[in-house]
């Protein structure tokens, strides 16, 4: 009988944490052992896909003309309050100080360092375009780690930056990275789609994110049934048509007192109407005030548009005392009338539900 030394240790159940088919697989297989929340140990074959995977990455960055090289994780603040993301990141940000107090961010992704280095390098226009790209630990605060190394607070992620001479040279070259993307996801044997995405932070103009499609996930991608029309969206930046308010007898604005009505759904069925017909309020800190923001009841809010409508501003839930500060209200009670120093920001599609 021949013994193997493979360091594999299997499971015969399930962790009761484990959320989807994939974390549960990779943990009853060996690869992968949770160390904390949203923090794992890649085991031998765990790590050997790694590996797997990175290689098909550095075949087609090389092949679209893209040079590897390795950033530091550990990033001086001044870079980023540079460009302005110190603050602006928000809590994601892993943010630490050393023995002389000076601070330091875990690098969550690395424009700020990939400019610095570049722009201390490159003396003239005549040496662009130039592409740079690595494979590195990548650090986030994640508020609720979740789906097993999917949505982790440590992680590897590739990650590329290239620099132009003119808007021409960048377009054609998100076609080629557009391509290599494409070509990655079909030689991993995934099924995927390229998608409109928010830029988020990192701004920018028209952006895509390449999604796995799959049951498992947290974003909703919304695409057009024909195959020539070729749109495909996020729900964070999908756009639809508003239209035309219904025919409804005009009546005199009154107040009705909702006491104990909390929830969208609780004033609707106090006052026998569907939840599309009420407004919902929150209340946001930005730029260092205060601001509502108006959906129909039956929505949710996508953070991430109204980030952009703000001019990518931070953003943070109010917390209770904001909201009763600027309303008068606790949470919950608070609405649009009679707001002041307060910036409003509604859904369009309100403006078929409101009277003029």
């Amino acid at each position: 009988m021949r013994w193997s030394r493979a360091f594999i240790p299997t499971l015969r159940e399930s962790p009761a944490d484990a959320e989807i088919a994939s974390h549960r697989l990779m943990l009853r297989a060996g690869m992968v052992r949770k160390l904390g929340a949203g923090i794992y140990t890649y085991l031998p074959l765990g790590w050997r896909s790694i590996r797997k995977v990175e290689r098909i990455v550095r075949e087609e960055m090389d092949r679209a003309g893209a040079q590897e090289i390795l950033l530091p994780i550990l990033t001086p603040a001044e870079l980023w309050r540079e460009s302005g993301r110190w603050d602006e990141y928000g809590r994601e940000l892993m943010r630490l100080k050393d023995r002389h107090e000076r601070e330091f961010a875990l690098g969550p992704t690395h424009e700020e360092v990939i400019t610095a280095t570049v722009r201390g390098e490159v003396r003239s226009y005549r040496e662009l375009p130039l592409c740079l790209y690595q494979i590195q630990t990548k650090f986030r605060d994640e508020l609720r780690p979740r789906f097993g190394v999917m949505r982790g607070r440590e992680f590897t992620m590739k990650d590329a930056y290239s620099f132009h001479r003119d808007a021409a040279s960048l377009d054609g070259y998100y076609r080629a990275m557009h391509e290599a993307y494409s070509r990655i996801f079909r030689r991993c044997g995934l099924t995927f789609r390229a998608v409109l995405a928010d830029p988020g932070l990192m701004g920018g103009g028209e952006t895509h994110e390449f999604m796995v499609l799959a049951e498992s996930g947290e974003s909703v991608v919304i695409s057009c049934p024909s195959e020539a029309c070729g749109y495909a969206a996020t729900t964070d930046t999908a756009t639809g048509s508003i239209p035309p308010p219904p025919q409804r007898a005009e009546a005199a604005l009154r107040e009705v007192p909702t006491p104990g009505a909390k929830t969208v759904e609780d004033v609707a069925a106090f006052l026998g109407v569907p939840p599309a017909r009420i407004i919902k309020t929150l209340l946001y800190r930005s730029g260092g005030g205060i601001v509502a923001a108006l959906v129909r009841g039956d929505r949710e809010l996508s953070e991430p548009k109204l980030r952009n409508a703000l001019g990518r501003a931070a953003l943070e839930l109010a917390d209770e005392a904001a909201v009763r500060k600027a309303t008068g209200a606790d949470v919950g009670f608070a609405g649009p009338v009679g707001l002041k120093g307060v910036r409003i920001v509604a859904d369009r599609a309100l403006r078929r539900e409101l009277p003029s």
